[in-house]
């Protein structure tokens, strides 16, 4: 009896031994399972942290660039509202250029015009046919031109009575345009004058020659003295070499200078070119 009771007792702690192994192996391949799948887990876990942290760092970067975007946006902005207003400004200055520009060819058109009509007077109402008497432009300005010869004797500033009749005729011009000036210009050649006590040199000489022309043209042909203007060149201008007695007679003349009083055109000229330098 004893002996059947120890033997069905080592047959149970032999069948509960097998169950205890084979549940611990389970447990164990459980807990292998369970191990593999947290190991995972946790390379998913690192592996998503990782890429919140780029995405983070590229959200932050998206914010910085869109900030940046908005602030370019701005700028542009900005620079277009001041390249547009400068552009205006351009557009305004040109256009105010051109007017400036306009009103300086309408001047010297209106200039050149006078120019030519008191060319044409003069060549009418002059109208002597002679190479000692010639009217002309230079540099924009009319002038008659005559040979001393016409005038006066040699070294003398006594106007001859026969210079009357040629005076007679720039008188008769100069008379009908009471708005103009003319200047009397004394030009001799560069033989040096003796002087005789009253004048000193070619210079003196020049300077009474047309002191002396402007007395026919006021006392004898009634011409206003306002209007003149005495002036003597002396041998410092000439037309030609001084080196034969035909190149001397011919810088040996009297130039009557006209002036027409086209002051508002003249001011208006320098009132425009100043403009334009200082722009």
């Amino acid at each position: 009896m004893k002996k059947a009771l120890l033997a069905l007792s080592v047959v149970a702690l032999s069948l509960s031994s097998c169950g205890t192994k084979k549940k611990l192996a389970e447990c164990e391949a459980k807990n292998k399972e369970i191990q593999d799948l947290l190991n995972t887990a946790t390379v998913k876990l690192n592996t998503c942290l990782s890429e919140k942290e780029a995405l983070n760092s590229q959200i932050d970067y998206l914010k910085k660039n869109n900030a940046d975007l908005m602030n370019t946006v701005g700028n542009v902005t900005t620079l277009s509202s001041k390249g547009a207003a400068n552009l205006e400004k351009s557009l305004e200055s040109m256009k105010e250029k051109d007017l400036k520009i306009t009103r300086l060819q309408d001047a010297l058109t209106r200039k050149d015009s006078v120019t030519l009509a008191l060319v044409t007077s003069l060549k009418r109402e002059v109208g002597i046919n002679d190479p000692d008497i010639q009217v002309n432009v230079e540099k924009g300005v009319v002038f008659i031109s005559i040979a001393d010869k016409l005038l006066f004797k040699s070294g003398s500033y006594n106007v001859s009575d026969g210079a009357k009749a040629v005076l007679a005729k720039v008188a008769k011009v100069i008379n009908s345009k009471p708005d103009f000036e003319c200047m009397v210009e004394g030009h001799t050649d560069n033989v040096p004058y003796v002087s005789n006590g009253t004048l000193l040199d070619n210079w003196d000489l020049s300077v009474k020659r047309s002191t002396s022309i402007i007395r026919v043209l006021t006392k004898d042909l009634g011409v206003a003295p306002k209007q003149l203007i005495a002036a003597g060149r002396g041998e410092y201008i000439p037309l030609v070499e001084n080196n034969t007695a035909e190149n001397r007679a011919t810088n040996r003349r009297t130039r009557i200078v006209i002036l027409p009083k086209i002051d508002q055109f003249y001011d208006m000229i320098e009132k425009e070119m100043k403009n334009q330098q200082g722009k």
